[in-house]
């Protein structure tokens, strides 16, 4: 039996999802070793079960590997979710070299329509801004996708107003995909602006700060040697210390609503903007339920002041991605 929860629709125009996604990068990539691959196939349609038709994925995580899980997964239930990947990086050289040619995006689609089982990827993002590629040319290949009908809808991820403007012009972005929570705000001062004034979807990545606004990271957390956290500046042992300050401040609104403290980050993101719709990832079915807890989860505008009021007092200690990785943001 499927649950029904509450939809939200991604932009002005754009395709109706549930409220939150599911982040799947983590069943197979990036935070220490991949958990069993039949569990994460589980934990997918438990998902699904739960009510959530929203999953992201990326040629990129693992590479390969997360969107051959995801497919196999959702195969049951293509008709009734709606699934995002990305293109942007030359998997041939690690993950750090990008590569948007318009060729090389034909050819990421292909290869990950096959392994999502499908004919049709229902958003595909532009992973990270290709200097080397006229963001117009980007837009141009996608659209002929889209005429084409292996792609429904267009997205960009960590791109600039300006870049998400020109894009937009050639064809309708339908979401951007950034970083955003209580502890990294920056796309409230011209990306959320922008957005709302083009009609486009939010969709907030690391909505939980990578795990730390869960309150379940201390100063004493070891991250195993494979878990790309390590290489975050803000959370060092030491910037660890001074952030709680942010999840102290959620953990006190929780109390009083009954709630967890992860579910009052999303709730407060799902607050911001009826067009955000974030994606926290798990590998666990009970944090799962936690995170489909926070649609219900009612903020008021007074609730809202008093963490924003309190928040703006509180110093991000730490960058949020080590200098490399830094590089690849907002072009």
């Amino acid at each position: 039996m499927e649950a029904k929860i509450q939809k939200r629709k991604l932009g002005k125009n754009g395709p109706e999802v549930s409220a939150i996604g599911l982040g799947c990068m983590g069943m197979s990539f990036s935070y220490g070793p991949a958990p069993d691959k039949k569990a994460m196939i589980s934990l997918i349609r438990s998902a699904v079960e739960h009510g959530i038709t929203f999953f992201d994925t990326a040629e990129v995580y693992g590479p390969f590997i997360n969107e051959e899980l995801v497919g196999e997964a959702l195969q049951p239930f293509r008709e009734k979710v709606f699934i995002a990947t990305k293109f942007g990086f030359d998997t041939s050289s690690g993950i750090s070299a990008l590569d948007s040619r318009p060729e090389h995006i034909r050819e990421v689609a292909e290869a990950s329509l096959k392994r999502l089982r499908t004919d049709v990827i229902d958003l595909f993002y532009q992973h990270r801004v290709d200097p080397n590629v006229p963001i117009e040319d980007v837009a141009g290949t996608v659209k002929e996708l889209i005429k084409e009908g292996k792609v429904k809808h267009f997205g960009l991820s960590e791109a600039s107003a300006k870049t998400i403007r020109k894009a937009h012009a050639v064809q309708p972005v339908a979401a951007l995909q950034s970083e955003y929570s209580l502890w990294w705000r920056e796309p409230e001062a011209i990306i959320l602006p922008t957005l709302e004034e083009l009609g486009i979807g939010f969709v907030p990545y690391s909505p939980l700060g990578k795990g730390f606004l869960t309150g379940k990271i201390n100063k004493n957390t070891i991250f195993d040697k494979t878990d790309f956290r390590n290489t975050v500046p803000r959370l060092s042992s030491q910037n660890r210390i001074a952030n709680k300050e942010f999840v102290n401040l959620l953990a006190l609104v929780a109390q009083r609503k009954k709630a967890t403290t992860a579910q009052v980050a999303l709730a407060w993101l799902l607050a911001q903007k009826p067009w955000i719709v974030p994606i926290p990832g798990t590998t666990k079915l009970t944090r799962l339920d936690e995170n489909i807890g926070a649609i219900a989860v009612e903020l008021t505008s007074d609730d809202l002041l008093e963490i924003d009021t309190a928040a703006s007092k509180i110093k991000v200690q730490g960058d949020r991605y080590s200098e490399g990785a830094a590089k690849l943001i907002n072009r």
